[in-house]
């Protein structure tokens, strides 16, 4: 038996039962990903490598010595390859588009935008479509741009805007990798996007209307971005078509990769440069989503494979159980190891295996419902804070390059996210998900 046959990767997807101890690195990590940033932002910005892949070494020693299970290190190795072609070709993709903006955007074309982009969020994921558009946003806003310009951007575009398409967000293409069916997120999912949609860019509307009324005269008569954009770089929607079209090849095992980082690689070098540095183009924001997921890849199997053979003990026996305990963790810690940790306990108390893509497939058959909440909280609540989703954090840092003032990780969280995302994500709760 070798790794390219299809019996290999089963047997080495099962879950074996971990001491709850292991579960210490998936936790501490995560922990320090969130609050170093903001207790020591130096010291995190040049060893957060080296705390990554201590912690995920503690992990894979485990499972190699200890458990004698190298196969299920080799198969989330194969699921992190996975998960990083995606991102990171979407990401050198988009940054090889420009959108070029002049003038002063009313409140209507920035509801358009916002629309737009989130819909190409479920085209090119919520970190291309967040690269491509922060830039343009700042433009177009900038005699009047504030915080909750910068905050419903990461709301809309960053998070809520990419629950369509397992390409949307990562909680949704990590679902699809272990055998949600593609297709699945849009049948499901599109009645509560729709609405979280439609009310978060209402009141935006009402918020940037009041913002626009206080402008200078001035601004206020200028004439809007429209017949001003132009936009470089078309060429590279040829290799976003190869890397939408490879999401689909799942045989032979590794040429959906290839075919993603080849895309990239040909995108990176045939991008003039002045387009590159337009956008201001650098591998630093998918560098630091390359060393923080390999220690979350790593870290996070025993916390799953416990979930999955010990979830009757959670007391987790409704939709609105899993909705409101994923959301709240998916907020503060990253949303994507926060809904596989979820789903393999949803799963497990079926007595069915997150490793096993025929039992995936089954359990989103039979038990759709969990699977929606699961799905719905992990991406929205991705919104809570900066540290909810990728996106988020690259966001805050490209507006404070271009001199846009952001609300610190608090006051986002007590201004913005409390008062306004909470309500909404409460109303969907009702709507779509109470069952008697």
């Amino acid at each position: 038996m070798n790794w390219t046959d299809e019996s290999f990767w089963l047997l080495a997807a099962v879950a074996v039962d971990p001491h709850p101890a292991m579960i210490a690195p998936f936790a501490l990590l995560l922990l320090s990903i969130a609050v170093m940033p903001f207790l020591n932002a130096s010291w995190w910005h040049h060893h957060y490598p080296k705390v990554a892949v201590g912690f995920g070494a503690i992990t894979v020693i485990y499972y190699l010595v200890v458990l004698k299970n190298g196969g299920r290190m080799l198969h989330v190795a194969h699921e992190y390859v996975s998960f990083l072609a995606l991102i990171g070709s979407l990401f050198v993709v988009a940054g090889g588009i420009h959108i070029r903006v002049q003038g002063e955007a009313k409140p209507w074309v920035n509801c358009l935008f916002l629309l737009i982009g989130a819909v190409l969020a479920n085209l090119i994921g919520t970190t291309g479509a967040s690269m491509l558009l922060i830039r343009p946003w700042i433009r177009m806003n900038k005699y009047r741009i504030t915080a909750f310009h910068v905050v419903f951007f990461i709301f809309i575009i960053s998070n809520v805007g990419g629950c369509l398409t397992p390409i949307g967000d990562p909680p949704l293409f990590l679902g699809y990798l272990k055998g949600i069916p593609f297709w699945w997120t849009l049948q499901k999912c599109w009645p509560a996007w729709a609405l979280t949609l439609a009310l978060l860019i209402v009141i935006f509307y009402v918020l940037d209307r009041r913002n626009f009324l206080r402008a200078p005269r001035e601004i206020r008569e200028s004439e809007t971005a429209h017949g001003v954009w132009k936009i470089d770089g078309l060429r590279n929607l040829g290799f976003l078509a190869i890397i939408l079209g490879a999401v689909f090849i799942e045989h032979p095992v590794g040429l959906r990769e290839i075919l993603m980082i080849g895309a990239a690689v040909g995108s990176y070098l045939l991008t003039p440069r002045p387009i590159h540095e337009a956008n201001d183009f650098n591998f630093h924001p998918i560098r630091e989503v390359a060393w923080l997921f390999l220690g979350i890849f790593a870290t996070m199997g025993p916390a799953l494979d416990y979930l999955e053979l010990h979830a009757g003990e959670l007391g987790l026996d409704s939709a609105l159980k899993f909705y409101w305990l994923t959301g709240a963790l998916s907020g503060v810690l990253d949303n994507a190891p926060t809904y596989l940790t979820f789903l393999a306990a949803a799963m497990g108390r079926q007595q069915l295996s997150l490793n096993d893509a025929v039992q995936v497939k089954q359990f989103a058959e039979a038990h759709g419902l969990e699977l929606l909440a699961i799905s719905l909280a992990a991406v929205f609540f991705g919104a809570m804070t900066y540290i909810g989703n990728g996106p988020n954090f690259m966001v805050k840092s490209i507006s404070e390059q271009a001199k846009v003032k952001t609300p610190d990780f608090f006051s986002y969280l007590w201004r913005f996210a409390l008062p306004i995302l909470i309500p909404v994500c409460g109303l969907v709760a009702a709507l779509f998900l109470w069952r008697r």
